[in-house]
């Protein structure tokens, strides 16, 4: 069988979702398209767009799979896995399929899929985005973001490993990248990485680290973004 090509478009926006696939198509020098979404616009919601992820949500990617038809693919970790099982041969961000680090890997990934961007994005959306300031949501969202935040600090400080399994990034840490160092308590190592530098500014450069120095501008672009997900979620509504 020949060898498959990448004929890859992601769909995105400057999200930390968004951000783990462009991090490791680049970690792993792959050619690919950008497609960026407005969600202002609600352009995530257009029929082009569900009829490549029916949940109308980013990251997307669709590529040329190996029969030569179109595949789409949704949900941060299923990209992510498609990826490296497809194009990582050499394991630049993964470990072969079958060892003890493959599934140890993957521990981390679903942890971080199940456990750390759920809990922080809810956490995110009730203290910045919720039309009322309710405490016990944003009580709730934020100590649970603490805990698995402590389970990762525990892991490494009891392992010594310099990243999540051993000594070498794979998609468990770039998929906790963007939601860590959104919250200024990410290291140096993930981010001198050439991947993930270029990466994280797909497909707009990542101010987040210049915007939480300045308070005001926090809480204005916290009312802009508040808007649009208030009007979504009113929409969804209707549609249901």
């Amino acid at each position: 069988m020949a060898e498959q090509k990448p004929s890859i478009t992601l769909y995105t926006a400057q999200t930390p979702n968004g951000t783990k696939i462009s991090i490791a198509l680049e970690e792993l020098g792959l050619p690919y398209e950008v497609k960026k979404l407005d969600f202002s616009k609600n352009e995530q919601k257009e029929p082009w767009f569900l009829a490549i992820n029916p949940n109308g949500r980013i990251p997307a990617l669709t590529d040329t799979f190996s029969d030569g038809q179109k595949i789409r693919l949704f949900e941060s970790g299923s990209i992510m896995q498609y990826l490296v099982n497809t194009y990582d041969k050499d394991n630049k961000i993964s470990y072969p399929i079958g060892t003890r680090e493959y599934y140890e890997m993957n521990n981390w990934l679903f942890f971080q899929n199940a456990g750390v961007g759920p809990m922080q994005g809810q956490a995110n959306h009730f203290f910045r985005y919720a039309p009322e300031k309710i405490e016990y949501g944003i009580n709730r969202y934020q100590n649970e973001t603490r805990r698995l935040y402590r389970v990762l600090d525990t892991h490494l400080k009891e392992t010594g490993n310099a990243y999540l399994v051993g000594d070498k990034c794979t998609i468990a840490d770039i998929a906790h990248f963007g939601w860590l160092s959104a919250s200024l308590w990410c290291g140096d190592r993930m981010a001198a990485r050439p991947g993930v530098e270029k990466g994280r500014n797909v497909p707009d450069p990542d101010k987040m680290k210049e915007l939480l120095k300045d308070p005001a501008k926090v809480e204005e672009y916290a009312e802009k973004s508040k808007k649009w997900v208030q009007a979504g979620m009113k929409d969804d509504a209707k549609k249901d």
